[in-house]
Formats: C-alpha cells, sequence, structure tokens
C-alpha cells in the first residue's frame, strides 16, 4: 500500500508541475499553430521511451531463460548462448530502429 500511495504522489506531483505548461498568453495564441514541431517531438520521445522499455524487458526475458536453461543442461551451454546473443542483437536492432525513427521524424 506504500509503494501505491508513494507512486500516487509521484504522478499527482508530476501532474502539477506539467500544468504551468497549458497556460498561454493573449500573444501566444497568435502562434499556436506552431506547436506541431513541439508535439512531434514530445510523441517522438514518448514512443522511443515505449520501445526501450519493452526491448529492456525482451531482454532480460532472454537473458534469464538462457542462464535458467544452461543451469537445467550444462552440454547445451555453448548452443543456448549463441542463440541468446542472437536474440539479443536482433531486439537490439529494433531498439535502435526506432531511435532512427525518433530521428528521422522529428
Amino acid at each position: 500500500m506504500r509503494k501505491l500511495n508513494l507512486l500516487f504522489m509521484a504522478v499527482v506531483g508530476v501532474l502539477f508541475s506539467a500544468m504551468t505548461v497549458l497556460a498561454q498568453t493573449p500573444a501566444a495564441a497568435d502562434h499556436a499553430a506552431d506547436n506541431s514541431a513541439g508535439l512531434k517531438a514530445i510523441a517522438a520521445g514518448v514512443g522511443f521511451a515505449i520501445a526501450v522499455v519493452g526491448g529492456a524487458l525482451g531482454q532480460s526475458r532472454i537473458g534469464a531463460a538462457a542462464c535458467e536453461g544452461a543451469a537445467r543442461n550444462p552440454g547445451a551451454a555453448p548452443k543456448i548462448q549463441v542463440m541468446m546473443i542472437l536474440g539479443l542483437a536482433l531486439i537490439e536492432s529494433l531498439v535502435l530502429f526506432a531511435l532512427l525513427i525518433v530521428f528521422v521524424k522529428t
């Protein structure tokens, strides 16, 4: 319960600190159409963060499965290691493609 309260307070703190972003002066209302570049950057950052979190979770699962497989069958450890490295490289390439898209779209 304590962790849930701490998470809730952190979210509330972030939301309260972001409220000043929504405040506009009357002079800034004329340039409302120029916000698309900033919104693209925010969307690219959030999308890349999701890609990184997914890649990290996938890599951690591959590492855990490889350690478990090598512990159960030590004779197959070299084959497991090769397949693990291949899987890690493919996941990392997907994260790098996401980074490339972030730089191309912004």
